[in-house]
């Protein structure tokens, strides 16, 4: 399999939708953020900035999803949606027994409800597609470790 044909595989599919929605998602929460910090940020600044960090860190899971092909990437992307789904179900914890914390919602507030939930079924399914789809190098190794073990 020649490297040209790896990242239309792992660009195909499921691997584009995911990259689809989290671009979505970046815009959305980045769009969102930016404007309850400029019109009232005094309001509900702890809610208004973890607005801002979800807006980054979609941004960041969106780009490292593009190049997980790389090995670089494909770590960045781990640490993203393992931060995503850390924040996600902390969050969403927080604003169900203390909502007096978030006097405005967040991208994940009561796990992403204002979303239709994509925040937290995203970072399972992101995962989920990390591990089928690790960067060719390790593909490789996995193989070829495979082939001394038979």
């Amino acid at each position: 399999m020649s490297s040209h044909a790896r990242p239309r595989r792992r660009m195909s599919g499921i691997g584009r939708v995911l990259v689809v929605v989290y671009a979505i998602l970046a815009v959305g929460a980045s769009g969102r953020s930016l404007v309850q910090i400029i019109e009232r940020f005094d309001h509900a600044p702890l809610a208004f900035t973890l607005s801002a960090v979800s807006a980054a860190v979609y941004i960041l899971a969106t780009l490292a999803l593009i190049f997980a092909g790389s090995v670089v990437w494909y770590r960045v992307a781990w640490v993203a949606i393992s931060f995503e789904l850390l924040g996600v179900l902390v969050i969403g914890t927080l604003s169900l027994i203390r909502p007096d914390l978030f006097p405005e919602a967040t991208v994940w507030s009561t796990f992403g409800m204002g979303y239709l939930f994509i925040p937290l079924v995203l970072p399972f399914l992101g995962l989920w597609w990390l591990i089928t789809h690790p960067p060719a190098r390790d593909a490789q190794e996995a193989d070829a470790a495979r082939a001394v073990a038979t």
